[in-house]
């Protein structure tokens, strides 16, 4: 049966979907339940450089705004906090807190546990033919701090 270019972004979709909703899950199942998949693209950015709303923002592809509420449900929930610059005492920059690098510690071990149970169904050998080929396809630098802007990114 052939499919259709809209059946393999669909599939591939179901594929991250999949990964990200059982993770979400197993997070939540280990005492994480307020987090949410935009939260982890928002601590990488944050621990990659985007230390302010505008940064984040821009990593994001989200507003300004959007990125000050994300920020807003870090810092109260512990994930990131605001510390003084050491070369301008007036500003204020972001960081992840460690509590925030123990939830992306435990979702990178959570998403290994999930690549080893697709093994376990399809294969090692099948497994990693399959990302050899999106690799091929994609790239083998895959990770974009953009994905929520772009998921919700208005085209009209």
């Amino acid at each position: 049966m052939s499919r259709s270019g809209a059946d393999l972004a669909l599939l591939m979709l179901g594929g991250f979907r999949s990964l990200v909703d059982d993770a979400t899950t197993e997070l939540a199942r280990r005492g994480y339940e307020d987090v949410r998949p935009v939260h982890d693209f928002a601590m990488r950015a944050i621990a990659a450089g985007a230390d302010n709303a505008s940064a984040l923002g821009r990593h994001l592809s989200v507003s300004k705004q959007a990125a000050a509420k994300t920020i807003a449900v870090l810092q109260e929930r512990g994930y990131v906090a605001r510390d003084t610059d050491p070369l301008d005492a007036r500003r204020k920059r972001l960081q992840v807190t460690a509590l925030g690098f123990e939830v992306l510690r435990q979702g990178e071990e959570i998403f290994d546990q999930l690549r080893d149970q697709w093994k376990r169904k399809i294969g090692a050998t099948e497994l990693e033919k399959l990302e050899a080929h999106l690799v091929t396809l994609v790239g083998a630098s895959s990770i974009r701090f953009d994905t929520p802007g772009w998921l919700s990114r208005d085209l009209g």
